[in-house]
């Protein structure tokens, strides 16, 4: 089989061969901010390449500067007490001195015991000695660092760094040229991980810090960049351009969105009964079924982004009103649900307004919503029991998913309220879709046209893609603007028929089914 090209970062580690050139955020980080001798904090969501960028950090570092590289991964025993912390931190530096040729004179000043008394200040004499007498100047760097930064203790170590930080400035005191903090949280606004309403009084000391703004998401060039690379070795015949297109429209250039992604058609896709080889692996169809992979998957990314919305409930709630009920929510940056949802990565904000922060996290989302629904709801036990009847020579027949669903729906929603058919009936058809497609099939909504009027449900299926339009009736003249517009999206994706399901208020509607022959294009349009 092929190996493992592909990292899980989406940037590089020296032991594997394909990456993303991070050359220019590197320079960045090293121009902007520690030539500078700024303290600062890379707070990005999980799996989005922090750890990777402190190694690539220490790459480029450790000719010019002594590198403490140190992580809070599996350090829970050090915040028991300021003696422990001392005596952690101390034990580590020493250990990274003597790997990077440290002169044994400043070796030997860190196997001196702390003070039992005051084993920070202890600890902050032994910075000052090293930083004063090393004829290079030291960088720090912590990853995982909000392992424990809802920690008094950890409070205590960045209020060390604070005022050794605030005396060099000053001239009193020498100390770390800079400092450099990993972790999802920033750790300047420390509250946010704090619950218990009496810890709430703590204030971080990490005010000091400079804001960390280096835009670390994966381009579409770099992605090309990439698999050019691959493409070098292995000779797929892939077209490069769509292939890259399709993984950062679908991840929107998350690192472990993108990297997973291309390591399943390696790995996974290709060497299959349906992909045999690189060549058929590396295809439109090949990369839908990596997408399908992913979906399905159990990985402590998508475990994560569950987790937390079991321990945000305020969180879930917005997510879900964003995705079934088409409505618009403005972003506020004072709104707890929203700040966790962009700390995490699961949101975004885009033009002033929430959005799901990528196709992969916002199908996962609606499978998850729907798994929650699907027991015991009538429209999905319904769908469940024909299912079959809409596969012809593996053919979806959408024609007839929407005469059957417009059936069903008439038959036990047919007298309900605007207000139910308004906030439900995207939700209740995604419903009726899921277990015709689920298994062979994946779908998505198109970001670009969801709305409290219309929302886009794009079909892939065996090769074969079916767009369906979601709408809330408005009138004839909106009618025809929308099949103007779903006409237009139709020759985006170069195809001849395209589906409409109008949810209409009108009392005197007609119910059914019915074909629209627009030019070269045929709409079928339900009406419910």
């Amino acid at each position: 089989m092929s190996g493992k090209k592909f990292n899980t970062t989406g940037i590089c580690i020296p032991s594997l061969h394909y990456m993303v050139d991070t050359t220019d955020m590197i320079d960045q980080i090293i121009d902007g901010y520690i030539e500078q001798g700024e303290y600062f904090t890379i707070n990005r969501a999980r799996q989005f390449g922090k750890t990777t960028t402190l190694e690539l950090l220490y790459q480029r570092l450790k000719e010019k500067y002594i590198v403490l590289d140190i992580s809070f991964e599996a350090a829970d025993e050090y915040f028991q007490t300021l003696g422990t912390l001392a005596r952690g931190l101390i034990m580590d530096i020493s250990e990274r001195l003597r790997a990077q040729q440290v002169p044994k004179p400043l070796c030997e000043e860190w196997d001196i015991p702390v003070s039992g008394e005051f084993p920070l200040r202890d600890f902050g004499r032994k910075i000052t000695a090293l930083c004063s007498k090393s004829d290079r100047e030291v960088i720090l760097t912590i990853d995982e660092v909000d392992k424990n930064a809802d920690n008094q203790i950890f409070m205590s170590f960045l209020g060390l760094l604070r005022e050794k930080y605030l005396k060099q400035r000053s001239g009193k005191d020498h100390t770390f040229k800079s400092v450099i903090l990993a972790g999802v949280y920033d750790v300047k606004n420390l509250k946010l991980k704090l619950h218990a309403p009496e810890e709430s009084k703590y204030n971080s000391p990490w005010n000091i810090a400079a804001d960390f703004t280096v835009n670390m998401s994966l381009t579409k060039t770099g992605i090309a960049e990439m698999l050019c690379g691959y493409e070098r070795d292995c000779h797929t015949g892939m077209d490069i351009e769509y292939i890259a297109r399709q993984l950062y429209e679908y991840t929107s250039g998350y690192p472990f969105l993108v990297s997973r992604l291309c390591k399943l058609i390696d790995e996974q896709v290709a060497g299959t009964k349906e992909f045999p080889d690189r060549h058929s692996a590396w295809t439109k169809d090949g990369f839908q079924a990596a997408v399908k992979l992913i979906l399905y998957e159990s990985n402590t990314l998508f475990d994560d982004m569950r987790k937390k919305l079991d321990e945000y409930p305020e969180l879930s709630e917005m997510i879900y009103v964003l995705l079934f009920n088409g409505k618009s929510i403005a972003y506020s940056p004072d709104n707890l649900a929203m700040d966790i949802g962009m700390r995490f990565g699961f949101i975004k904000c885009a033009d002033e307004q929430i959005a799901v922060a990528n196709r992969i996290f916002e199908t996962r989302l609606y499978n998850y919503y729907l798994a929650e629904e699907m027991l015991g709801n009538n429209t999905y036990s319904a769908s469940m029991q024909i299912k079959n009847q809409f596969i012809h020579g593996n053919v979806l027949d959408m024609e007839l998913i929407l005469r059957k669903f417009a059936e069903h729906f008439t038959d036990v929603y047919g007298n309900s309220t605007d207000k139910f058919i308004e906030e439900y009936g995207r939700l209740l058809f995604l419903l009726y879709l899921k277990p015709i497609i689920n298994g062979t099939g994946n779908y998505y909504i198109e970001s670009r046209t969801r709305s409290m009027g219309r929302t886009d449900v794009i079909v892939d299926y065996l090769g074969q893609q079916y767009i369906v339009e979601m709408k809330i009736y408005h009138g004839n003249e909106y009618n025809l603007r929308g099949e103007n517009q779903l006409m237009g999206y139709l020759d985006d994706y170069h195809l001849k028929k395209g589906y409409m399901l109008s949810f209409n208020f009108n009392k005197k509607k007609q119910v059914g089914v019915h074909e629209v022959i627009l030019g070269e294009k045929t709409l079928i349009e339900a009406i419910v």
